[in-house]
């Protein structure tokens, strides 16, 4: 549940991404620049996998104390980062269409071709790399098989709602599904340092510090959470089906 949930809000924001991109580029009549945009994205992704296959692959040479502490650190980094990111993206929110739309203009006036392949590569890698970490992190509990089938559903579901939010073919309250699936991560942080502590625990911390990690999980879980709902929510942020109906200069040397 936790990885699908992760993978879900991860891809759906870097479709979103993609989406912003392309909807910049079909206001300014750019279409030609398109493919540039997803070699970008092929290259984040397959950036993502390699990373995640290298996380996965330095587990198995460890063994006893040196595996849990690996493991315990790990799942623990990946509650931190996966927290952060839920409130950072609450925080850009209400600036995040201008800045990235700023940056397309910027690689077109540049020429496109690389330049707008990193803005693609940058916004679709760190999304990739999040949900690697987590992926990873979840495995001890869940199981290889289970995390990389639910991560792939999450996936599939991801790009399946950016192509039709895209489109048009749907419509979706964006606030409301950051903000349920924002609380879900934080709970699934919890639950990620409730491990961690435990793992720590066995690789020599101490009994103490396995009894601590439940009440730590649950003290952070909802404290964090009521933190969020209770937090001034931003306004929507701008999405690929309202970019073409927004009124805006084109880039400086860019002609449609």
């Amino acid at each position: 549940m936790g990885s699908f949930v992760i993978v879900l809000r991860e891809g759906f924001e870097a479709a979103l991404l993609v989406g912003l991109i392309l909807g910049v580029l079909n206001k300014t009549g750019n279409h030609e620049h398109a493919r540039s945009v997803w070699l970008g994205v092929v290259a984040a992704l397959v950036s993502s996998i390699v990373v995640g296959a290298i996380l996965f692959a330095a587990v198995g040479e460890l063994e006893g104390n040196a595996e849990a502490l690996y493991e315990g650190t790990a799942m623990l980094l990946a509650a931190s980062v996966v927290t952060w990111v839920v409130f950072w993206m609450r925080k850009q929110a209400r600036t995040l269409g201008g800045h990235l739309r700023s940056q397309v203009s910027t690689a077109l006036v540049a020429g496109g071709g690389f330049a707008l392949a990193s803005v693609a590569f940058v916004g679709v890698a760190r999304e990739g790399l999040e949900s690697a970490l987590f992926l990873f992190a979840s495995v001890g509990d869940s199981g290889v098989a289970e995390t990389v089938i639910a991560g792939g559903l999450g996936a599939l579901t991801a790009a399946m709602l950016g192509i039709l939010f895209y489109k048009g073919t749907i419509r979706m309250d964006l606030r409301r599904f950051f903000m349920v699936t924002g609380v879900l991560v934080i709970g699934f942080a919890a639950y990620l340092i409730a491990g961690g502590l435990h793992e720590l625990g066995e690789a020599g911390g101490g009994e103490a510090l396995e009894l601590a990690g439940p009440i730590v999980a649950v003290l952070y879980g909802i404290g964090l959470a009521t933190f969020y709902l209770r937090s001034n929510p931003p306004a929507p942020q701008p999405t690929p089906a309202t970019v073409a109906a927004e009124t805006e200069p084109k880039p400086a040397g860019v002609e449609a």
